[in-house]
């Protein structure tokens, strides 16, 4: 995992997100709003969540970056992901979490006003792409509540793995769906 560079997760998000896309976007308004049994939330509420939980990440990375541009810390594109994220992260994986009010959905919003939500927070981190190879950010850091103080390039990983993990559990509902 320490071998990655920024370009490595920018790659590895981008193949979620297309995943995610080609997951939810035909749904009917009935399949992305049906509660199912066991379920908390609808695959509309998810997709929301995703949507406001990316913008937060992406404006933490762009705060985090800008500290390190300032502090004139020079980067060579590597994403520098420490042992401790690495352990976090495969420890999150299978963990069930309740997430804190500032990230739950409305349940006012479509799958399609979501997605393209989404579409503009990757715009955002898209354009920071640049400033992510340039700039080393290791010492400038942010709390997670459960990962604990990550880098920008952390969060960058985490924005993908938070997608990954949610598409999990729409594609499991999708399945209950058609049993």
């Amino acid at each position: 995992m320490n071998n990655q560079t920024i370009t490595d997760l920018y790659t590895a998000s981008d193949k979620i997100r297309e995943k995610l896309i080609e997951t939810v976007e035909h749904l009917t308004d009935e399949q992305a709003s049906s509660l199912l049994d066991g379920e908390k939330w609808t695959i509309t509420e998810f997709v929301e969540h995703i949507a406001i939980v990316e913008e937060g990440m992406t404006k933490i990375s762009a705060k985090l970056l800008a500290q390190a541009q300032t502090a004139d810390k020079k980067g060579d594109g590597k994403a520098n992901l420490s042992k401790n994220f690495a352990q976090k992260a495969a420890a999150m994986r299978d963990q069930k979490f309740e997430a804190p009010d500032r990230v739950r959905p409305t349940g006012t919003k479509t799958v399609a006003e979501s997605l393209e939500k989404m579409r503009e927070n990757r715009q955002r981190l898209e354009d920071l792409r640049p400033l992510f190879e340039r700039v080393e950010c290791s010492d400038f850091k942010f709390p997670h509540p459960f990962m604990g103080e990550l880098s920008a390039s952390e969060w960058l990983a985490l924005i993908g793995g938070h997608e990954a993990r949610h598409l999990r559990q729409i594609e499991t509902s999708l399945a209950k769906m058609r049993e």
